[in-house]
């Protein structure tokens, strides 16, 4: 059997990133995980082809080639799902599509032509589907239970490029003890945590390292912080790994904000070069985190904690919505104000939207709130697919104004220069400032590529034309340039990294406001 697995094109939202990953030398952010580990799972004598649409194009020799197409997707995806699962049902060939899009609407994906849509986790779904290929019983594969994922297989990383992709991926645990009611890893994870053993974890990492990954890997939990045992064995057996290594990975991961109230945890990640964190902040009012049962943000003052994340050396990046019924006017400005309260340089902001079956989307379902017309699909530049509480002009304008206000340039610049200069310094920094021997100096040090050099060199060249030469501001990036190399040197090349980041924020706050405009244009011209 002949496998082509294909990663449908994402459109461009707030994750793309296209310039700084350029300046990186890559071509995606992130791999597609889900599929390496469908392709590990799947039987391994079946020829395989992996195509991400984010990296390359598809030729039609690679459809010929194939028997049987697997398609896996996320909402904002869906367009090209649908649009591959035509093309390949034309040329004859079998059709699989499973992920959080074909889990929450599998219906969609059958009546577009597909022939097996996988609704849950590949561990025990994937057998189900060949036993169902098997007897030719076509339509939806689902198993209700919850994998163990200590019986999950090393994801098929072979498939990849590597070169391709500006962060790599592993995952150490599925679900979330929380339950907020706009989010859907409930409902597609579960509340109860599953964990990988940090002997599978370390496994992965070796693999990575021996085909050759270098750099950052994105560890995509839902919490990585959900089982504070998990998390400290896990980042115990990443510090022994990456010692032996040469510390070959930096990582990221998604935590909530309840982190910052355990400093023995933050130093051990510190240590395991796992410095930056994704958290859901979503709102600077009590009541609207109340409400959408975000308890544990009103439980662990907000500012403060990022604070003490910052202080302790940890890059976050927030995320903030727009929209929630509580909400009282003027939430962009108090957004902004929290930003630049805790210097925070990145976040994602996005409106409130209601996923498929999600416990915000079955309230709005009962408050016969929810719009047929208009459907979620994870993207920057959507409306709400339900009727907001608030007028939607006065939130629409309110979402222009917060991103015109966080990625103004110079505001953008000073957040990320007051937030690296007020860090701590690196663990070798301030071992060397107080005399002693830095911890890591007998560790050996992977070498460098050339090629790596000179990207590198080329891209520190980019940013001064673009922000120390070419624009009005350029003073100020001088001035902070300087300041921070003498003040705060070990955090030098995260602040110049967060400069690089800001030129694609700089173009998404023009988008944002071109597209969201046109959306009360349309608004206005139907009322």
């Amino acid at each position: 059997m002949r496998a082509l697995l294909i990663y449908p094109q994402i459109p461009h939202s707030f994750w793309s990133f296209p310039k700084s990953i350029k300046l990186r030398g890559s071509k995606a952010t992130l791999p597609p995980l889900g599929l390496l580990t469908v392709a590990a799972l799947i039987p391994q004598d079946w020829e395989m082809r992996l195509v991400d649409l984010n990296t390359r194009t598809l030729t039609e020799e690679e459809f010929q080639w194939a028997d049987i197409v697997l398609l896996s997707a996320m909402y904002i995806q869906k367009d090209g799902l649908l649009a591959i699962v035509k093309e390949a049902k034309q040329r004859g060939k079998i059709v699989v599509a499973g992920g959080p899009y074909c889990s929450s609407l599998p219906n969609e994906v059958l009546d577009a032509g597909c022939d097996y849509v996988v609704r849950g986790e590949g561990e025990n779904t994937i057998p189900l589907l060949l036993d169902a290929m098997n007897a030719c019983e076509k339509g939806i594969i689902e198993n209700p239970e919850k994998p163990d994922i200590n019986d999950s297989p090393i994801p098929r990383y072979d498939l990849l490029q590597l070169d391709d992709y500006d962060s790599l991926t592993i995952q150490t645990s599925r679900g979330c003890p929380f339950d907020c009611e706009f989010c859907d890893v409930v409902n597609l994870f579960g509340h109860k945590m599953r964990y990988k053993k940090p002997e599978q974890v370390v496994t992965e990492l070796e693999t990575l390292y021996r085909l050759g990954g270098r750099g950052e890997i994105f560890i995509c939990d839902d919490n990585f912080i959900g089982s504070r045992k998990h998390a400290f064995a896990t980042t115990h057996a990443m510090i022994k790994w990456s010692a032996s290594r040469g510390k070959p990975f930096t990582f990221m991961t998604q935590t909530s904000v309840n982190l910052a109230q355990d400093i023995e945890l933050i130093d051990l990640m510190t240590e395991a070069n796992l410095g930056r964190v994704f958290i859901g902040i979503e709102s600077p009012d009590e009541d609207v985190l109340e409400a959408s049962h975000k308890f544990h943000n009103v439980s662990n003052p907000l500012i403060e904690s990022i604070n003490c994340l910052k202080k302790n050396g940890m890059t976050v990046m927030g995320s903030f919505i727009i929209g929630f019924d509580r909400e009282k006017k003027g939430a962009a400005e108090r957004i902004s104000a929290f930003m630049e309260q805790t210097d925070i340089p990145m976040a994602m902001l996005g409106l409130l939207q209601a996923p498929q079956n999600t416990n915000l989307w079955k309230r709005m379902d009962n408050e016969g709130r929810l719009r047929a017309d208009i459907e979620h699909n994870g993207g920057t530049f959507c409306t709400f697919n339900f009727t907001p509480s608030r007028p939607e002009k006065e939130l629409l304008e309110e979402y222009v104004e917060a991103w015109d206000h966080i990625y103004e340039p110079r505001r953008y610049l000073e957040r990320s220069f007051r937030y690296y200069l007020s860090m701590r310094p690196t663990r070798h920094a301030m071992a060397l400032a107080n005399g002693d021997q830095p911890p890591d100096d007998d560790i050996p040090k992977p070498r460098i590529s050339l090629r790596k050099r000179f990207v590198e060199i080329l891209a520190f060249l980019k940013i001064l034309w673009w922000q120390g030469i070419r624009p009005p501001y350029r003073g100020q990036f001088w001035r902070q340039l300087f300041v921070m190399q003498r003040r705060n040197p070990s955090r030098f090349r995260s602040y110049l990294s967060a400069c690089a980041m800001g030129e694609d924020l700089f173009d998404m706050r023009h988008i944002v406001r071109e597209k969201i405009t046109a959306i009360i244009s349309q608004l206005q011209s139907e009322s």
